[in-house]
């Protein structure tokens, strides 16, 4: 398997982070390439939760969660993504609690590309080029929907 991580330091504790990244079916609120989210499962996110992510560029991918930790991470296990030649495919999410109100976020993704060599040398130059960009533009909106300001009620 390829593995492939970006990360970013935000400036919020761990906890505020989990408050937008728990929400698991609504990652379309701060990732700015998905359109969409449909929630492929009901009750409360946690392993099992599937939904299924729609693209600006009209592709979609199916994510389930094969483990979840509360409050520090969670992984996925992609599918039904005709677009992308994989085998088979999963990313992560992890929050690491720094000092001073900081946290790491890291984002990973690993996986087993179709085509044998010629696949695994696209895997390791045209695809990491490309989830680099999603994932630099989701940890950004990731840490701007954290960091926004909220309203207070009256």
């Amino acid at each position: 398997m390829i593995h492939f991580e970006r990360s970013l330091m935000i400036d919020a504790r761990a906890d505020a982070i989990w408050n937008v990244l728990g929400k698991f079916m609504q990652i379309d609120e701060f990732a700015p390439l998905l359109k969409s989210v449909d929630a492929l499962t009901e009750g409360p996110d946690g392993v099992g939760s599937k939904r299924r992510c729609h693209f600006e560029d009209g592709n979609s991918v199916v994510e389930e969660v094969t483990e979840w930790e509360t409050n520090h991470r969670y992984r996925v296990r992609l599918s039904e993504a005709p677009s992308m030649p994989l085998h088979e495919a999963y990313a992560e999410i992890c929050i690491k609690p720094h000092t001073q109100g900081r946290s790491l976020v890291v984002w990973s993704m690993d996986y087993h590309m179709k085509y044998g060599p010629l696949g695994w040398l696209m895997g390791q130059t045209l695809l990491k080029m490309m989830m680099g960009k999603v994932l630099d533009a989701n940890l950004k909106g990731l840490s701007e929907k954290v960091k926004a300001p909220r309203a207070i009620a009256a």
